[in-house]
């Protein structure tokens, strides 16, 4: 597979692995946290993304839709999904970017010739190329095609994952991968289901796995008020990473916000944070000792 469906790209970014980095978003996800604040990332389709307030009711994509998809109605662009074929022509030619398409396929080639444009910054930085998502792990061809292709131009390679995927397609991609960003949610099972849809037992023996090949992994947390700031599950998150074969693993602790829920209501859907919010200041702090309590360096952000 020498193409793959990417929804993004963010280039000149320090939070997504060592230097200043471009980092490369895979479509798709095997989760669906209740918080993803990239709801977009989830499905590994092609999406129609519409915002009314940009809308000027021209009319055009109207009139330019091959499929007569689209209808101009007082509460904006309205698309009968029965008969949009999701083609783009509706996002090609909208002059305010009112409707926009999220997922375009993109080639081994067209990635690299990217990345190659950045590399100034990597040079100047340490930084280099950041595969998110989505999921990455979920295209693993397409994935260790541009690794390899990476790789080979000299270009330092972060892999950002869930870990939620089969056991030797994550060992693959770490024989090509310089340093992982590997996100933990919490660790009882049940908990984990109901917040993400999935258990995690995959997701832990796999983190154990990839520790004992001696790879390079900073775990980052989603630390969620009502959700997973409780004691019980940092203790044990805690003694869990502690545990971790090879060099003590730094731990970036990321507090919930909600600047997705434009994303949400592009997307045609209601999201709702129920009990979900930022713990407060003194309780990161709280966090932050916790893990210092098991040796284990955290800190918020990054």
């Amino acid at each position: 597979m020498n193409s793959g469906l990417i929804f993004d790209v963010k280039r000149y970014a320090i939070n997504d692995g060592p230097g200043i980095r471009i980092t490369i978003f895979l479509k798709g996800c095997y989760l669906d946290c209740a918080w993803c604040h990239n709801p977009e990332s989830i499905s590994p389709k092609v999406q129609k993304l519409y915002s009314a307030d940009k809308c000027i009711g021209c009319n055009t994509c109207v009139e330019a839709c091959p499929e007569n998809a689209c209808e101009l109605t007082p509460n904006g662009i309205v698309t009968d999904p029965a008969l949009c074929k999701l083609c783009g022509v509706c996002a090609d030619v909208c002059p305010t970017k009112a409707t926009e398409m999220s997922g375009r396929i993109a080639t081994v080639e067209e990635i690299v010739a990217m990345v190659e444009k950045e590399r100034i910054f990597f040079d100047q930085s340490g930084g280099g190329v950041t595969f998110s998502g989505g999921e990455p792990l979920m295209h693993p061809e397409f994935l260790i095609q541009l690794l390899d292709a990476c790789g080979e131009q000299g270009i330092h390679r972060t892999v950002d994952t869930t870990g939620f995927a089969k056991t030797e397609i994550l060992l693959d991609v770490a024989k090509r991968t310089d340093h992982f960003l590997y996100d933990l949610k919490m660790m009882d099972s049940e908990r984990h289901k109901k917040w993400t849809n999935v258990g995690n037992e995959r997701i832990l023996d796999n983190l154990k796995v990839l520790a004992a090949t001696s790879a390079s992994i900073n775990i980052r947390i989603p630390l969620i008020k009502g959700v997973n700031d409780d004691d019980e599950n940092i203790e044990a998150t805690a003694k869990f990473v502690a545990g971790l074969a090879g060099e003590k693993k730094h731990v970036n602790l990321l507090p919930y916000h909600n600047i997705m829920l434009k994303k949400y209501e592009k997307l045609g859907e209601h999201f709702d944070a129920g009990i979900m919010a930022e713990p407060e200041k003194e309780r990161q702090q709280r966090i932050i000792t916790l893990f210092a309590e098991q040796g284990v360096e955290a800190m918020i952000g990054g």
